[in-house]
């Protein structure tokens, strides 16, 4: 007799998840070798997430009651399609409940949140060292966008310009 997993349940997060959201999103700079560069905090998660204008949202992903995924994305803008985009920023599933398709779901949710309004895509990065996630977004029919390349501001480049 095959054993059924318990059911996954999506949710928006709420404040009373800051220790859980950091706590996932370490998980994910640590995977991604990322923790140099990590400096988020309960106080961020609460003014960023939850204040009165959130910058970004985040669902969370729950089998059998353990928090087994985040998801953190935000609105964007395609002037060209005049229609609002998706952006993806974080996408993570403990190392324990990947394969089950809790990565899948939280696509399906956040494409869901999307279609609602009428939103012309969702777009991420990935690392190009990643992959696992590049073969399961390949998977979904996602395709990397050919003829574009991702550019950064930041540090003393940034200050400089905006001197």
């Amino acid at each position: 007799m095959k054993r059924s997993m318990p059911e996954l349940l999506i949710r928006r997060a709420r404040p009373g998840d800051e220790n859980l959201i950091l706590t996932l999103l370490r998980e994910l700079a640590d995977y991604e070798k990322l923790l140099d560069v990590f400096h988020i905090t309960e106080e961020v998660v609460r003014r960023d997430y939850f204040g009165a204008q959130p910058l970004v949202q985040c669902e969370l992903a729950f089998e059998g009651g353990e928090a087994v995924g985040v998801m953190t994305w935000y609105w964007t803008y395609s002037s060209f399609a005049a229609k609002r985009s998706i952006y993806l920023e974080d996408l993570f599933v403990r190392k324990a409940a990947r394969g089950r398709g809790h990565g899948k779901a939280l696509l399906v949710h956040l494409a869901k949140t999307g279609a609602k309004v009428g939103a012309h895509r969702v777009e991420w990065s990935v690392l190009d060292w990643n992959r696992p996630s590049i073969e399961f977004y390949d998977s979904l029919g996602a395709r990397p966008v050919q003829g574009w390349y991702v550019y950064r501001l930041e540090g003393e480049a940034l200050k400089t310009l905006g001197a």
